[in-house]
This record gives C-alpha cells, sequence and structure tokens, in this order.
C-alpha cells in the first residue's frame, strides 16, 4: 500500500515529459465546447485554421495563480497574435462553467478558452499531466495554417510561453 501511495504522489509531483508531438506532425484536430467572454459557443480547430495560425496552449487549472499569470499575458498579446493573423484558444479540463467567468476574468474576453473534461484533446496533444491527475501540462503549441505542428513549448513558468509562441507565429510569416 505504502508503495502504491508513493507511486501515486510521484506521478502527481512529476513535471510534464517534453511532447511527443513534434514540429512538422500533423496537429489532432479538435472540437470542443469553449467560451469567450462568457460566451459559449463550439470551437473547431479546422474551421479556424481557414484563417491563419492557432496557439492551442494548455493549462493545469483556471483560477491558479500560473494560469492566471499566462491568461493575463496572452490576453496583454493578442493586438500582436491578431496583427500576426493568428487566433489563440487555451484548454483545461474545467468545466464551461468555470471557464465562463475565466474568459471574461482573467481572459479579459480577448481569447477563447476550451473545456476538456475527459482529457481527449490534451491526450491528443501529449499534454496530460500524469495518468492519475485530471490536469494539462503547461504547454503551448503554435499550429500552421496547414495544420502542421509548427512549434511547441512545454515548461511549468508560465512567463514564456507568450513570448516564444508569438515568435513562432512571426517565424511564419517569414
Amino acid at each position: 500500500m505504502k508503495q502504491l501511495i508513493a507511486c501515486a504522489l510521484l506521478a502527481l509531483a512529476a513535471t510534464p515529459a517534453l511532447a511527443d508531438l513534434k514540429v512538422g506532425d500533423r496537429a489532432p484536430d479538435f472540437t470542443a465546447p469553449a467560451t469567450l467572454g462568457g460566451k459559449q459557443f463550439t470551437f473547431h480547430l479546422a474551421d479556424v485554421l481557414k484563417n491563419g495560425p492557432v496557439v492551442v496552449y494548455f493549462y493545469p487549472a483556471a483560477f491558479t495563480q500560473g494560469c492566471t499569470v499566462e491568461a493575463h499575458e496572452f490576453a496583454a498579446a493578442m493586438p500582436q497574435y491578431r496583427a500576426l493573423g493568428a487566433s489563440v484558444i487555451g484548454v483545461s479540463h474545467d468545466d464551461i462553467a468555470t471557464l465562463d467567468k475565466f474568459s471574461v476574468s482573467e481572459c479579459q474576453s480577448k481569447f477563447p478558452v476550451a473545456a476538456d473534461q475527459y482529457r481527449h484533446i490534451m491526450k491528443s496533444y501529449d499534454a496530460a499531466l500524469g495518468f492519475l491527475t485530471p490536469y494539462a501540462s503547461r504547454t503551448s503549441y503554435v499550429v500552421s495554417q496547414e495544420g502542421k505542428i509548427a512549434f511547441v513549448y512545454s515548461a511549468l513558468d508560465p512567463d514564456e510561453h507568450v513570448t516564444r509562441t508569438l515568435k513562432a507565429v512571426q517565424a511564419l510569416k517569414h
């Protein structure tokens, strides 16, 4: 029994491994319930890619310290993403009611967040944080308009995700 508890604790504390999806891989398409400014809709990656590249970022949980910082940073950078023709979608395990509030307060109604309560999307993107938790690792992808992974960054610290994904989106323009 002690070994089982120890294994569970290790899995909970484990940092995410580097994502298995690599640059050049086809990005898994997904459809999910999402919200923007507290207004719910269905997000479909393939539809949004018709307008340009998409930053798909996974975060552990709404209203936690790091996730709030990250959401604020993405919100502040939205004019830069839009100027480059890019969209952003945040994905977590949170339910849509929680995300309605998060999208207004922390995302400042600037970009949508999607509910992945059953972890189907995070698993397809290799962004699940262990198998015993409902949480996503903090992993950001840039998906090119052609539907290919153009950039991957995984780090629990939220500070570099916006800077690095913006540089990757800019690189797609050149």
